[in-house]
């Protein structure tokens, strides 16, 4: 159950942006809810493995290359869904920026709510 919240909180957040970012669209909440679940898997096999790959750029930049690593993530799940666009690396950058923001406050509220429950 709390998979569930938590890929619907994401959506959420998804829809959020792409009102809010001119680079950034997605077409429905069901589309919304399919890019968390992309962005979740993606996180969980290929940034590992792109992290690996590029740690030595990453030590010599005191880790901001990780950014850049979000970034082509979001890419990639922009190439994977349809109804799910970014224009560029820079709106990709911001969104996943501002993306991890917004899960962490929605995150930290739902648990705030668990607590209280």
């Amino acid at each position: 159950m709390k998979l569930i919240v938590r890929v619907l909180l994401s959506a959420l957040a998804v829809v959020l942006l792409a009102n809010l970012l001119g680079g950034v669209q997605v077409d429905s909440f069901v589309t919304a809810i399919i890019v968390a679940v992309v962005l979740s898997l993606l996180n969980f096999i290929v940034k590992p493995i792109l992290v690996i790959f590029t740690l030595p750029v990453t030590i010599l930049t005191f880790g901001l290359f990780l950014l850049i690593i979000n970034a082509v993530i979001i890419l990639l799940a922009d190439q994977l869904v349809s109804g799910f666009s970014v224009d560029n690396i820079w709106w990709a950058l911001l969104f996943s920026l501002l993306l991890s923001f917004l899960q962490s406050v929605f995150f930290s509220v739902l648990k705030d709510s668990e607590k209280s429950a």
